[in-house]
């Protein structure tokens, strides 16, 4: 299903001509190499661009001849067909010899003998090299870029100003190669049935394509097809041939996967899981998705939130913009596993309902904070700040991809989410229950109790509720008030109760509230505005009606909602102040 909607991606993408054909691949060119016909080195051409401070190579089709047009194994024996990096190009390195002669037999192989003077040309340069290297010469000593290609790492290809055509690889030589290389079947070529589209008699591949892009992944790319142990093999058969896929659609669904993998727009990082999304058929909601969960950009911060307004109002339609709310949607969570990537989540549905979810999302996570706090909270915004000292390193690594997975499934949170929030507040002694702290202990719960309902539990609202009926929330709003009561006693005091108390607070009540209240007394005292001590006594007559003692201990939904009852406290505490 995974591996036949992105082959439907990329039949899309090259109906539109946005991606390579078959035969072909994206890629970058650094500089090209002006021959003569005999194949003399006559000028270097940079055409890398700047980006910021970088240089970014020219974007190309690049002929692919097999796998290694995105990696390069290290027998030195892998070259690309009329392009590669200087390393191959000039002979560089241990395997210098090696390397230029596969990139010789490249040409032998795929394209033969031939009257394209362009591909001679090319042919001839590196046999003049290989046989004496003093013909690289002018171009590893150009004043300006020879260092660089001593290097080994650009990228390189050849043009030859006798031709008509600006780069050799646009030969129609070259072209008519790859085309017939597409059409015919290697001699030893396994013929089997494409498990993807079910066509019969076709090459099968033995080795699938690398993705690149995947956060943690090796950087030479990782499959996520992929058979390297015995284990893994059955009936005898070895490599991919235990899973038939033809090449031709291995091929397109790597160049699917690794487009979307290059996508800033259709592809997020969330913890350790990279997350790639789009429709069957174009849309602005596959265009949009990424703004629902990502960090607002600098350059324009409220995009992300015009967005999601946008998606508010489609409850009003059914569908998101103009969009087909039927419309079919897929999204792919990949996490790397050593030199293979593991699918952390795979997620079908019509745009309609992941429009749904994420509203439920959105409004889940509502509750009263101040101006300065973001109207939406992303989800790296959201785990950071249950991660150890709010640092997106420590951001637990299955956290982030099960938070997502309930996000899109609209089924409850993870029971990590909750224990690491209340992990969080207890151990962050200086700004304890943040708004997204609490916000994100309202959404759980509500969450929660909306697939598992209870009739003795009362849905938290965004604001004070004064009839909460739970017992947290009410010992969590005392707390509160009576942290407030000590503040007013003792103006620019350093530590209050919250530093010393909470966690025994919010854990086993019954040890520390009496203690507490007695010192309130003597809080009171000291408050020589008597108007104020009378609204304190009577707000905490309030909370002790609803309070029939003190419990030994709270469990870990009632220690949520003592962190909810405690936040509103404060909040309403901040808005009373306003109104004074």
């Amino acid at each position: 299903m995974i591996l036949l909607a992105l082959k439907e991606y990329y039949d899309r993408k090259a109906a539109e001509g946005l991606i390579a054909q078959d035969g072909w691949i994206k890629g970058g060119i650094d500089f090209l190499i002006e021959l003569d016909y005999e194949g003399t080195p006559l000028n270097v051409i940079d055409l890398r661009e700047p980006v910021g401070r970088k240089k970014i190579p020219h974007p190309f089709d690049l002929p692919n001849i097999g796998n290694q047009a995105l990696k390069h194994s290290n027998s030195g024996k892998d070259a690309n067909l009329l392009w590669d990096n200087s390393g191959f190009v000039f002979g560089l390195g241990d395997k210098g010899n090696i390397r230029l002669q596969s990139m010789i037999e490249a040409i032998d192989k795929w394209i033969g003998q031939t009257t394209d003077i362009g591909v001679n040309a090319v042919r001839n340069f590196l046999q003049k090299g290989l046989e004496n290297r003093d013909h690289f010469n002018p171009v590893l000593n150009h004043s300006e870029y020879g260092e660089l290609f001593k290097e080994g790492k650009v990228k390189v290809s050849f043009r030859v100003l006798q031709t008509d055509y600006k780069i050799i690889f646009n030969s129609p030589t070259v072209v008519n190669a790859l085309k017939k290389m597409i059409n015919q079947n290697a001699p030893d070529s396994v013929v089997g049935t494409c498990l993807v589209t079910g066509e019969e008699k076709v090459a099968i591949e033995a080795t699938h394509p690398v993705t690149k892009g995947v956060w943690g992944a090796q950087t030479a790319g990782a499959c996520i097809v992929s058979f390297n142990k015995d284990a893994f093999n059955s009936y005898a058969k070895t490599q991919s041939y235990n899973a038939p896929i033809s090449k031709v659609v291995a091929s397109q669904y790597g160049k699917a996967l690794n487009a979307l993998l290059d996508s800033s727009r259709q592809c997020i990082h969330i913890g350790d899981a990279s997350t790639v999304f789009w429709s069957k058929k174009e849309s602005a909601f596959e265009s949009d998705f990424s703004f629902f969960f990502k960090e607002p950009e600098k350059d324009n911060p409220d995009a992300g939130t015009e967005r999601i307004k946008a998606l508010f109002d489609s409850v009003n339609t059914g569908s998101y913009m103009e969009d087909d709310g039927d419309d079919q949607f897929y999204i792919l969570g990949l996490a790397p596993n050593a030199a293979r990537i593991s699918i952390r989540f795979w997620q079908v549905g019509t745009i309609s309902e992941f429009a749904s979810r994420i509203r439920q999302y959105f409004d889940d996570f509502t509750i009263v904070k101040s101006q300065n706090e973001p109207e939406y909270y992303s989800i790296w915004r959201i785990l950071v700040n249950i991660a150890t000292q709010d640092k997106s390193e420590n951001i637990p690594p299955n956290l982030a991809g099960d938070f997502m997975r309930s996000i899109l499934n609209g089924t409850p949170y993870p029971t990590t989410l909750m224990q690491a929030v209340l992990r969080r507040i207890r151990s962050d002694t200086e700004k304890r229950v943040k708004p997204v702290r609490a916000a994100l202990i309202k959404a759980y719960l509500n969450r929660y109790y909306r697939f598992y309902p209870n009739k003795n539990y009362k849905e938290v609202r965004m604001e004070l509720d004064a009839s909460q009926t739970s017992v947290g929330y009410q010992l969590g709003r005392l707390f509160a008030a009576l942290e407030k009561i000590q503040e007013e006693a003792n103006p620019g005091i350093n530590a209050t109760i919250r530093e010393r108390f909470y966690g025994s607070a919010c854990a086993a009540p019954v040890t520390v509230y009496p203690n507490l209240l007695r010192l309130k007394n003597h809080h009171l005292a000291k408050i020589e505005n008597k108007g104020r001590v009378v609204n304190f006594e009577r707000l905490l007559g309030e909370i002790m009606g609803n309070l029939n003692g003190f419990p030994a201990h709270l469990n870990l939904h009632e220690q949520g909602l003592f962190a909810i009852g405690y936040y509103h406290q404060r909040q309403d505490f901040f808005a009373t102040k306003n109104n004074d």
